[in-house]
């Protein structure tokens, strides 16, 4: 084997202290080829780098501003890091052009011709707000996950076969608890009317038991006995106020049985609607009145003579507030309280009417009479569609939020399915109560029909009658007190005016081109001149806060002052002229008078 020597180097006395261990310290490896030009690039790179680092050191003071306003850009754009991975979906859910057709309000501003900065800023900022609220809400009606589901039976099984019990018994505990009876034979029968939350029954039986019930939890609120009877029951705004049409007069009752009005103006009514957008109780009366009150300040806004006899069948268009009257001659009319005439008649049956009914949309009107058929009509063209007949005819009938139409025969219920689109053979559900049906009245919100009939009251369990999803801010079923009294200062801030009422309620932001025209002609006529035929005048923009709009105004005025005394010196002229002409007229008129003729001395 070959022996290692090692050298050791002495300190000198002059040289400085070194400590040197006896261990030394691991040898570099030798420098190849290729890591050296690696070195040099290295250099090279250092050098680029110091030279560029006062480059962009300009760069950004100038760009401090743009990267301020790229952040939000910036987040959405950049991979955001899910559990250690890149998020393989960055940014914000994409949306179907039809959901956001869906809730689209408004087109698209035009563009303005001349240098208005403000103006410009205020548009940009206006169309972004409303597309972001374009697409929140296309984005939160994905959070509408109730869907209105429908009964459907097994293999040649006919839903309406299927009983009461049967459907109790395969829904869940809430909702089985939904169907309950209500034995009340000594009152009865009893009219019914839900709030417009759903969540309160009112119960009027012809004999003077008045009961208002929370349904859901089977808690009473009142009951009272008027002592006489009763026409009819209906809620007013809340659920606070109902209305009870009794034997001579009108009664306005709280919650608590108290009675707060007697209105005697209102005497001997039948039928009542509630119009809760404009805050009016429409009734129809034995002697043949229509009037209107305005409950929120207590006065009667109309009281119109139909002159057709006793109004017993009433109902109303929820889309434009318009009241339904049928009549013994077979007619359905159509009234406004801004009339005294009715908008539309139409002849319905061959016999008199027993039964109106309208949907939510205001499209599809049924009616049933006399002459035992039920018939759907088109408001919107005032046609027929549809005819049935029905063994017995019916008696009431009823629309659900979801358009399933309910007719009472006698003591027996019946729910179509789809009575305007396709011919209807057979009926979805059918169920026999104990009484003769008096009135009946789907539930808001709920998957109930209330029947009120001699025996008392049944509450039916009906699949897919009613909406699933609720609008809080309109109609809440789980509304607080303190929700239901900001709620009603809203809703009265909000009250539309009963003169604002017509067939149809989008022509209110329409322009009557007629009276328009009208108008114009009697304004030319009025100035002697066509004050449009001439363009108006634009004022030229100018810099330095001269084009404010105090002064534009008042250039505006400038012009139109001196092409307005030139019209006016006009005329002026134009009058003078006619002036001078009838004067010349009387003139000669007088001088021929004055002359004297051969038979003047005949005259005594």
């Amino acid at each position: 084997m070959k022996s290692k020597t090692y050298t050791t180097k002495m300190a000198s006395p002059g040289d400085p202290s070194v400590n040197v261990s006896h261990v030394e310290e691991k040898k570099k490896p030798p420098v190849r080829y290729w890591q050296e030009q690696e070195k040099d690039e290295e250099k090279h790179d250092n050098k680029n780098e110091e030279e560029t680092e006062e480059a962009v050191q300009q760069e950004n003071k100038h760009t401090r501003k743009a990267k301020k306003r790229r952040q939000t850009d910036d987040v959405t754009n950049e991979k955001k890091v899910v559990s250690g991975k890149s998020d393989p979906f960055p940014g914000p859910a994409p949306i179907s052009k039809n959901r956001l057709q869906k809730f689209s309000r408004k087109g698209q501003t035009q563009k303005l011709h001349r240098q208005r900065l403000k103006l410009k800023e205020m548009i940009t900022r206006s169309e972004e707000a409303s597309e972001m609220a374009q697409k929140q809400a296309a984005r939160f009606d994905l959070l509408l996950p109730e869907e209105a589901g429908f009964l459907e039976g097994d293999e040649d099984e006919d839903t309406c076969m299927i009983s009461q019990e049967d459907i109790a018994d395969a829904v869940d505990i809430t909702a089985g608890t939904k169907y309950f009876n209500l034995k009340l034979t000594q009152f009865g029968p009893y009219r019914v009317d839900y709030s417009r939350t759903g969540r309160h029954l009112l119960l009027g039986g012809s004999r003077g038991h008045v009961a208002c019930v929370d349904w859901q939890t089977k808690q009473l609120m009142c009951e009272i006995n008027v002592m006489e009877s009763v026409k009819d029951v209906k809620w007013l705004h809340s659920e606070n106020m109902f209305a009870v049409a009794q034997k001579k007069w009108l009664y306005i009752y709280d919650s608590n049985g108290i009675e707060l009005h007697c209105i005697r103006q209102f005497n001997d009514v039948l039928r009542m609607q509630f119009l809760p957008y404009h805050f009016l109780l429409a009734t129809a009366s034995a002697t043949s009145f229509l009037q209107y009150l305005d409950v929120s300040v207590g006065k009667e806004v109309a009281a119109i003579c139909t002159k057709t006899g006793r109004l017993d069948v009433m109902c109303q268009n929820p889309h434009n507030a318009i009241i339904h009257l049928g009549h013994p001659n077979g007619t359905v009319t159509l009234w406004s309280p801004n009339q005294k005439e009715p908008l539309v008649r139409m002849l319905c049956h061959q016999g008199g009417v027993r039964s109106v009914a309208v949907d939510k949309t205001g499209t599809y009107m049924v009616t049933s009479g006399l002459d035992k058929k039920m018939k759907v009509f088109d408001i919107r063209a005032f046609k027929p569609l549809k005819s049935y007949v029905l063994p017995a005819g019916a008696s009431c009938l009823s629309l659900s939020q979801r358009g399933l139409l309910s007719a009472a025969t006698g003591d027996v219920i019946q729910v179509y399915r789809d009575v305007w689109s396709t011919p209807v053979s057979k009926p979805y559900i059918a169920h026999r109560v104990l009484g003769t049906v008096w009135g009946q009245q789907f539930c808001p919100f709920e998957d109930v029909l209330g029947v009120g009939h001699g025996d008392g009251f049944t509450s039916m369990l009906i699949p897919g009658a009613g909406e699933p999803n609720f609008d809080g801010l309109d109609s809440n079923p789980y509304r607080s007190a303190k929700q239901r009294q900001e709620w009603e200062v809203k809703a009265l801030l909000e009250k539309i005016q009963p003169e604002l009422i017509s067939l149809d309620p989008t022509a209110l932001g329409q322009v009557d081109g007629a009276t328009f025209e009208q108008r114009h002609q009697d304004r030319v006529q009025a100035l002697g001149f066509d004050p449009l035929a001439k363009e108006k005048f634009v004022p030229r923009f100018k810099k330095k806060g001269r084009s404010s709009a105090g002064s534009i105004e008042r250039r505006k005025k400038q012009v139109a002052n001196e092409d307005q005394r030139d019209v006016i010196r006009k005329t002026v002229e134009d009058k003078m002229k006619m002036e001078e002409e009838r004067k010349r007229v009387e003139e000669k008129k007088s001088k021929l008078s004055g002359q004297k003729s051969a038979l003047d001395r005949f005259r005594k």
